[in-house]
């Protein structure tokens, strides 16, 4: 028997009825892991999902029989879709389970980097809802910003805050997902650095954390809504007494998600208030350790006085008219010397976040005026409210490597008569910008995305 699992891990979990200890075991011995993408409905492109297992809890999910190498597809850097764990993706069944897709909503993702779980809920939320990813530490913010900016749909605002901001906006979201940072026992298999790290003490650590992240943001959730706790430990201190702790001082009660006993899946209860919670063994499913459980807020709640708000109008750029679709209702806005667009029925939010929290990013950048010449930004290439009429470079798999390393591209590509500002596509779908001149290609992909090793 290895001892690649922490020994006081295994007591723990071997104590739970009925679980397989050498099976758990085992499964951590094995080299490689199992690959999962989830696919961008907003991007559709011609790749053939029948040949491939889907997620069961998940209709955009999908095993890949090994892993590739997901630099060198192009496709991946356009945000047809995102490499995901099978067990997070959960997270779209029980959106669905909870009808959380029946009605625009003001959702929070607490702790959303590096935005798997933004994506999802972008995907599965209702398409007029309005999804706020946070991420506290600024370096990982970025890297938020930029995955949702691949997904391309433009009803997201990306904060950089302290969870505590939020208690500035009490009862202000409609559902709230916190993926709390936890001690990572469940991605033992995928990263076994984390194995070294581990001890019961980082355990209680986190507990503390999760804890104090929970009571900071919890106001924001207004009464009635809907919170998902989630972490990917197998930690009792982490999970069921969380959940405890929860409808013993916060004012929630819990809420069970039905499941497919065909899934694998482990339903548990808590001790005191046998709070329904769902666990992911990596021997019994696949995908990695994982745990989510669901509550209603009970506790009566102040709301957010929309009153304080100056009143305010929507504008729309007339230079925009011809880089974005005229058939969603959009405003736009200025931050610095860049243009952006949100949805309409967003703007009195827009200014609401702006005036308490940090914003990273909102709705879809897409451009500025320079030399009284429009140039359009990257953003706009990765949207979906890119101008239907945009000129179109086709480019084959080894050049849109290439351009995705930014390099020059050859005079002989076949620019049909084009000239100026053109969308580099692969398989019909947009990879950035290019400049098409009498004698060259100037490619603009941002130098902060390029592959830089082939």
């Amino acid at each position: 028997m290895s001892n690649i699992i922490p020994p006081a891990l295994v007591r723990r979990l071997g104590a739970f009825a009925g679980f397989d200890t050498a099976a758990f075991q085992a499964v951590h011995e094995e080299e490689e892991g199992v690959s999962a993408i989830r696919i961008n409905p907003a991007k559709p492109h011609r790749t053939d999902t029948s040949v491939l297992q889907r997620v069961p809890w998940c209709d955009t999910g999908f095993y890949l029989p090994r892993r590739p190498v997901f630099t060198l597809d192009p496709l991946f850097h356009a945000g047809c879709y995102y490499v995901q764990d099978a067990s997070s993706m959960f997270l779209a069944h029980a959106v669905k389970a909870l009808a959380l897709d029946q009605r625009p909503l003001i959702a929070l993702d607490l702790c959303a980097a590096p935005g798997g779980k933004s994506t999802l809920l972008n995907t599965y939320l209702h398409a007029d809802s309005l999804l706020i990813a946070n991420e506290p530490i600024k370096a990982r913010a970025t890297t938020l910003a930029d995955n949702l900016v691949r997904w391309g749909l433009p009803n997201t605002v990306v904060t950089n805050n302290d969870p505590s901001a939020f208690s500035h906006l009490p009862g202000y979201v409609d559902f709230m997902l916190v993926d709390a940072p936890c001690s990572g026992s469940g991605m033992f298999r995928k990263d076994r650095g984390t194995i070294a790290e581990w001890s019961e003490g980082i355990v209680q650590l986190c507990s503390e954390r999760q804890r104090r992240i929970l009571a900071d943001s919890l106001p924001t959730l207004k009464e009635g809504g809907v919170l998902l706790y989630a972490t990917c430990s197998y930690s009792e201190e982490e999970n069921e007494q969380v959940s405890d702790w929860l409808c013993e001082t916060q004012g929630v009660e819990p809420i069970a998600i039905p499941i497919d006993e065909a899934w694998g899946i482990e339903p548990t209860h808590s001790e005191k208030h046998g709070c329904p919670g769902y666990r992911f063994y990596p021997h019994k499913l696949r995908g990695e350790g994982f745990f989510i459980a669901a509550f209603r807020k009970t506790r009566s709640q102040a709301t957010f006085d929309r009153r304080k708000l100056k009143p305010g109008k929507a504008t729309f750029f007339p230079e925009l008219k011809n880089w974005v679709t005229t058939s969603d209702q959009l405003t736009s806005f200025t931050v610095g010397e860049d243009s952006y667009v949100l949805p309409e029925a967003w703007e009195p939010d827009l200014r609401i976040l702006q005036s308490i929290l940090y914003l990273r990013n909102a709705g879809t950048r897409v451009g500025r005026i320079a030399k009284k010449a429009f140039v359009p930004a990257h953003d706009l290439t990765m949207s979906t409210l890119q101008h239907l009429e945009l000129p179109k470079l086709p480019l084959d798999f080894d050049l849109s490597l290439e351009y995705l390393r930014k390099g020059n591209l050859p005079p002989s590509v076949n620019t049909k008569g084009l000239s100026g500002w053109a969308l580099a596509t692969y398989n019909g779908v947009p990879l950035g910008w290019t400049k098409l001149l009498p004698n060259r290609i100037n490619n603009y992909y941002p130098k902060e995305w390029r592959i830089v090793t082939l």
